[in-house]
């Protein structure tokens, strides 16, 4: 229990009244008795009776009490405290929306003069909202995450947008006059697309605000950029319309100021730790700001050894870490940036002979942007670990970095880039090129060839710039493919190697594009087998055929002798089972989206040898059937865990049933592909009696685009036929109840 120094622990009455009930007492104890309560009374009263003889007073108002800046959770008066005009909140679930935040109120920097507030919205109170001054704007960038869902620093936010209950300042609900932007993120694979935007939109309309501009609505499933670049001119024009001002009384201004450092002690330079507690190897709680490195007990391959692709599974330990989770959660992996593009930009920035001096990185507005990562660090530290330079380059950052070419020509390219959408989509889009490539590009390098300062050309940006405009390096996220009851200590991921090849055009050449964290994790594959790099042989000699990774990790902090790790969290999901094991369940995922089923199944397998170990073999009769739809190409090739599902449906009883579609193997009578959905429609009866009567659940994971929105389509077939009438009608009504609760649950992805 903690301390509270604003209490009196200390109360005599307690132990007199417990003396005098039940106790004998001499004439002496009576006299201290009775001493004793003279004094508590003077001690429980002295206010009272000593208060005449001192002067009363005053309160002194201090300034941050009066101006209202001593509460830190209001945004009204740090806007007034800063001379700020525009309020930017962000909802944000992966660090997108927050990017795209920090980057509007750059822009209002640079073209207006204008600072702005941007702000968590979880940090903030909204009571005031309607105290924002005439002359300021609100800006609300936000995601819609899951289905339909406010990303979760968010949900305070909507709940206070639209619960007719929540009072602003003035006693109502009243919002006339507040001028405010929207830019919406989401996916049109999804079916709620950008509905939280959508909503914050209608809700403070509804309450008179007064939009400036087009309501922006970025789809990640083509090009959020593109989208962004679309959208926010205009709404700059309408911006500068509605608050008066005139484009150009901004100008560059830098966010960072990078230092390079003479003496600092070796031992508190981050060279890759992602939190302090990581530096000084100090116990602390693992999350996303602080990742746990999880030694790596298994990592095989799932595909056979003819398969032109791969497929791995990894086993991390987390015993006496401190970390928990439950059946269909999510791993956080925190990649690192592959050894070829690090170097790549170390020669053409120019830093390849002092990649290894100690920086110190300063924000010059720490309210519009944080140092994104822990210094001091090194300009080698900040490519390899904290930025994601591996990432296909924006339209944007090419305009701005075409003042610092080398030649007039790599100038031109660069501009060209930036202002011709439908070049940049045809040469970097398409051709899949990273920012070190384009820069090499622009200046007539090789990008086929290993850079190096003798081949590379160097451009003198600066190393601020390249802090601000590029993101932070995210970690992957992957369903956990195990559950605790029957792995305690270890948490399994299951994930395919994304590796692909790009479009040519007259400018770039072909290439292989790997995915990032998929690759790193097959690299730490590699080297926890001890197997050889794999090599593959094109016509000018041999090339490595995945990307090689630092992965001994900072200081070596990554590799015990034999064992290799990897820095890890696990993030809450709602995706789980119902607790009732007599609730019928339906789960559908082809390819990796079986994932978290192979966790679902496990838990299910824990929970009945409890209930069998306690109740007998019987114990199963009246627990609802387990159905598992899952595809792939090949059963000789692909097939998941295809030796497991076996031994879990004979622990189960008969009460987990397999059905597969082996897509390039088996066939309907018409020669199409047997995919998820046909096996779906084929067994309808039953689905449609576990949906309708067995109040069974339903989940989908795997990709979104056309899996996710056929199956739907062929489930909402099934129920509408089932209650005697269409898939458009009574069976989209029944999904859409089925949603609304939670028993038809969605993890997918674009």
């Amino acid at each position: 229990m903690a301390e509270d120094n604003n209490r009196t622990t200390f109360n005599p009455v307690i132990p007199l009244a417990l003396s005098a009930s039940g106790m004998t007492t001499s004439s002496s104890d009576v006299v201290v008795l009775g001493l004793g309560v003279v004094l508590a009374g003077l001690y429980l009263f002295k206010d009272q009776l000593f208060a005449a003889s001192k002067p009363k007073l005053a309160p002194v108002a201090t300034k941050s009490s009066a101006n209202g800046s001593g509460n830190p959770r209001d945004f009204i008066a740090k806007m007034k405290d800063g001379k700020k005009r525009i309020v930017i909140f962000y909802g944000s679930q992966t660090g997108t929306a927050e990017e795209y935040a920090i980057r509007l109120a750059k822009e209002a920097k640079s073209k207006f003069g204008l600072s702005s507030l941007v702000c968590d919205p979880e940090e903030y109170d909204f009571e005031n909202l309607d105290q924002l001054p005439e002359d300021c704007a609100a800006f609300f960038v936000m995601a819609t995450y899951g289905e339909g869902e406010p990303t979760d620093n968010a949900v305070q936010l909507m709940q206070n947008l639209e619960d007719d209950s929540f009072e602003f300042t003035n006693g109502g609900r009243d919002l006339t006059g507040l001028k405010y932007v929207v830019f919406g993120l989401g996916n049109k694979t999804y079916e709620h697309y950008n509905v939280i935007g959508r909503r914050v939109d209608a809700s403070l309309s509804k309450m008179g605000g007064i939009r400036i501009g087009e309501r922006g609505e970025g789809d990640d499933d083509k090009s959020m950029e593109e989208d962004y670049l679309e959208w926010k001119d205009g709404m700059w024009e309408a911006f500068a319309t509605a608050l008066g001002v005139e484009e150009g009384q901004g100008g560059d201004s830098a966010d960072f100021v990078v230092s390079e450092l003479d003496s600092h002690p070796p031992e508190k330079v981050y060279l890759g730790e992602y939190s302090a507690r990581a530096l000084t190897k100090t116990k602390g709680i693992h999350d996303a700001k602080n990742p746990y490195a999880a030694p790596i007990t298994v990592a095989r391959e799932l595909f056979a050894s003819h398969a032109d692709r791969n497929c791995v599974h990894i086993e991390f330990n987390t015993e006496g870490s401190g970390i928990t989770y439950q059946h269909g959660d999510h791993l956080g992996v925190w990649p690192i940036n592959p050894d070829l593009e690090v170097e790549r930009l170390l020669c053409t920035l120019g830093l390849h002979d002092k990649q290894d001096a100690v920086i110190g990185i300063e924000s010059l507005d720490p309210a519009l942007a944080k140092v994104p990562f822990p210094v001091p660090t090194t300009y080698a530290t900040v490519l390899r670990h904290y930025i994601d330079i591996n990432a296909v380059a924006g339209r944007q950052i090419l305009g701005s970095l075409s003042k610092f070419a080398p030649t007039p020509e790599a100038e031109a390219f660069m501009k060209e880039l930036n202002t011709n959408k439908e070049k940049y989509h045809t040469v970097v889009a398409e051709g899949c090129l990273k920012l070190g490539e384009i820069l090499q590009l622009a200046a007539g390098n090789d990008i086929t060839r290993i850079p190096s300062p003798e081949n590379t050309t160097k451009w003198s940006i600066p190393f601020d710039i390249i802090v601000s405009a590029i993101p932070r390096l995210q970690p992957r996220y992957y369903s956990i493919s195990s559950s605790p009851k029957l792995n305690p200590g270890s948490i399994h991921a299951t994930v395919v190697v994304l590796k692909h090849e790009n479009t040519p055009s007259e400018i770039v050449t072909k290439k292989w594009v790997h995915g990032l964290g998929s690759n790193f994790l097959l690299n730490l594959k590699h080297a926890t087998n001890g197997e050889p790099t794999p090599i593959t042989s094109v016509s000018d000699g041999e090339h490595v055929s995945v990307p090689a990774y630092l992965i001994d990790g900072p200081r070596g902090a990554y590799k015990t002798e034999t064992t290799y790790k990897a820095p890890v969290h696990v993030r809450r999901s709602t995706f789980r089972l119902p607790t009732n094991p007599k609730s019928p369940v339906i789960m559908i995922g082809p390819g990796t989206g079986v994932a978290p089923f192979r966790g679902f199944i496990q838990e299910r397998v824990a929970l009945a040898r409890r209930a069998i170990e306690k109740n007998g073999p019987d114990a199963l009769n009246d627990w609802g059937r387990i159905s598992l739809f899952y595809g792939c190409r090949r059963s000789d090739e692909d097939f998941l865990y295809a030796d497991e599902w076996p031994k879990y449906a004979e622990e189960l009883k008969g009460k987990f049933v397999l059905h597969t579609a082996f897509s390039r193997e088996k066939f309907n009578p018409d020669g199409s592909k047997i995919y998820v959905q046909n096996l779906l429609w084929n067994d309808r009866e039953h689905i449609a009696q576990a949906i309708l009567e067995g109040k069974g659940y339903v989940y989908i994971c795997g990709e979104a685009k056309n899996m996710a929105k056929q199956v739907e389509e062929v489930l909402a077939k099934i129920l509408g036929e089932a209650k005697g009438g269409s898939a458009e009608v009574e069976g989209a009504a029944e999904l859409k109840l089925l949603k609304e609760r939670s028993r038809l649950m969605l993890d997918v992805w674009s």
